[in-house]
């Protein structure tokens, strides 16, 4: 890998050197009470760091076949030089795009191809000028039809590593019919795909000849693919310093490389320490505390660590934008990690807040993250310490195998929808006046026959998913979904998770199926009012985001997970409260 200095020479105008020098010291571990577990994991992080370097697969597993596929998804280690030789074409390709007149930018994608433009978008923004960035990850009809832009001046982005993820599809499905309706004609000539080469999607879009096509190295997974056309396609649609963003991430590929300072003073090895360390300590539940500006990042990191470390019976648990509480409602299986921006973003009473809960007795980890543009430095070092936790925890960073099975689990019911006309949805355990209807998992009915008590399967130790098939975009439901979920933590003190549907299945899923047991999960769908057709199939949009939701819920049962799932007759925050209300009564408070 090229050094400081190299990279310097290469692109002097990108003064990567000047910035490496600034990430050097930004991390700082506190180990507190697991200073030991700590010092005892530093000769690992170094020869797993080394390793990585050297692009040994032997870090991660013995087994030959696995290092093979091992080989073939680090990718993301060069791609920020990869981005930085092919800075013209992005520059060129969306000047043009500007120049042609598109008022707005729809990425329809899923998982580690949406997340990280989401985070650039929230971050960084769209410059004066440049089209409107919309993001969509939802197969809801209501998120559907919130996406209102003018036909005519509408680029879409199908991105979608596999060329065959279904929600992107479906989606592209729904905007083309959109266009034709809307007069356009030449519809194709409003798409741009990314993807990776010889995909359906690669074949599609020369065939159809969309507008462009971007083909991502094969080697970068998708989420490891923040810094690749992924992520920087649209960062250069929306008229940000692609650039600079590349310069940062380089920067911190420098400032990450192995030196006899060791992994503790290490800007990337030492996060990946710090995480593994604590998790094989018991203290799994890794807590991001980001000022509020940051709050998109934390789903990027979740995703990560959640699909990368959550599988055989391990794994870290991370907890994103879990709302701040008194120092009474945290459990002792917390790692906090704080990330600090510039300009006082994290400052006063928030700051006085923060160190009430992130005393000296608890493991902590500070980051500070120089700028908005440098979150080009911080996927670096979150895809790092990420690789560096999983050889630490004995477990395959770039795999997902459970993922497969809630999409599986889909398939089988869309399949006998396509011939009967009916999703096959088992009996409820329970249905209520207003025709929401409970199911238990059959270890949560084991454990608990009453669903009121649900909650009371929450022990030490254990983790609150909520998982909501609902918009993104309705914040009253969204208010009411962060409201059970903040009071779930402070009356149980468990960790606690939240996600939207079907978009936490390419993302926590992973962990909810594969990692440790310690999860109880309350999962929400609703009817949708109204629905939306999807042009070439026999099922719409909520037929589909049922069966998602059926289909992870049957995942969880055959895991032998602790889950509920409650089916509404609308999607209406007064009977989430509701719901919320129901459950907490049944508890006595924290322990």
């Amino acid at each position: 890998m090229d050094s400081a200095h190299d990279l310097q020479a290469r692109w002097p105008a990108l003064e990567v050197e000047a910035k490496r020098a600034r990430l050097q010291p930004s991390l700082r571990i506190a180990a507190g009470p697991l200073a030991a577990a700590f010092d005892r994991s530093i000769a690992a992080a170094d020869r797993a760091a080394s390793g990585l370097w050297r692009r040994d697969a032997s870090v991660w597993t013995s087994d030959r076949a696995a290092q093979r596929a091992i080989a073939d998804r680090l990718g993301w280690m060069s791609s920020p030089t990869v981005m930085a030789d092919s800075l013209d074409r992005l520059q060129t390709f969306s000047g043009a795009v500007r120049r042609d007149g598109f008022t707005d930018v729809v990425l329809l994608g899923m998982g580690g191809s949406s997340l990280a433009p989401e985070v650039l978008r929230a971050i960084v923004g769209v410059a004066p000028g440049w089209p409107r960035f919309h993001m969509l990850d939802s197969t809801d009809p209501a998120a559907v039809r919130a996406v209102e832009t003018p036909a005519k001046t509408t680029l879409y982005l199908l991105a979608s590593k596999s060329g065959g993820t279904i929600e992107p599809n479906v989606l592209a499905a729904h905007f083309k019919q959109r266009l034709i309706d809307g007069g356009v004609n030449r519809w194709a000539e409003h798409f741009v795909a990314i993807t990776d080469p010889g995909t359906a999607l690669d074949r599609r879009a020369r065939t159809e000849h969309f507008r462009d096509v971007f083909l991502n190295p094969a080697d970068i997974g998708g989420r490891y693919s923040a810094l690749s056309f992924f992520g920087l396609v649209p960062a250069a649609l929306m008229g940000q310093d692609v650039g600079e963003i590349i310069a940062w991430g380089l920067a911190m590929l420098a400032a990450s490389e192995p030196s006899s300072a060791g992994a503790m003073q290490n800007a990337s090895v030492g996060l990946g320490l710090a995480m593994a360390a604590a998790a094989r300590a018991g203290v799994d539940k890794m807590t991001l505390i980001v000022p509020p500006a940051l709050d998109a990042f934390g789903l990027w990191v979740e995703q990560l660590i959640a699909e990368s470390t959550g599988k055989h019976g391990t794994g870290i648990v991370p907890i994103a934008g879990e709302p701040l509480g008194d120092p009474a409602s945290y459990g002792r299986d917390r790692l906090f990690v704080r990330v600090h921006t510039p300009a006082g973003a994290d400052q006063a009473a928030r700051d006085a807040r923060v160190r009430a809960i992130v005393s000296p007795e608890r493991p902590s980890v500070d980051v500070d993250m120089a700028a908005p543009l440098a979150l080009g430095a911080e996927f670096v070092r979150w895809e790092i310490a990420t690789a560096i936790a999983g050889a630490l925890l004995g477990i395959d960073p770039f795999d997902q195998p459970n993922v497969q099975q809630a999409k599986d689990a889909t398939e089988e019911l869309l399949t006998q929808y396509r011939s009967s006309g009916a999703l096959p949805i088992a009996a409820p355990d329970r249905t209520l006046d207003d025709g929401t209807t409970i199911t238990l998992s059959s270890a949560a009915r084991r454990a608990s026959s009453d669903a009121d008590s649900f909650l009371s399967l929450l022990h030490d130790g254990d983790y609150f998913a909520l998982l909501a098939y609902a918009s993104t975009r309705d914040a009253a439901l969204d208010e009411a979904l962060q409201t059970v979920r903040r009071s779930v933590r402070d009356a149980t003190r468990a960790a606690t998770m939240f996600g939207y549907g079907p978009r936490y299945l390419h993302s926590t899923g992973q962990l909810h199926k594969g990692g440790p047991n310690s999860g109880v999960f309350l999962l929400i769908s609703a009817v949708p009012q109204p629905d939306v057709p999807i042009p070439g199939e026999p099922f719409s949009f909520g037929t589909l985001e049922l069966a998602q939701a059926v289909g992870d819920f049957a995942s969880l049962d055959a895991a032998g997970r602790r889950a509920m799932h409650v089916h509404l007759p609308a999607p209406d925050a007064a009977r989430i409260a509701a719901l919320g209300a129901t459950l907490l009564a049944r508890l006595p408070g924290p322990g």
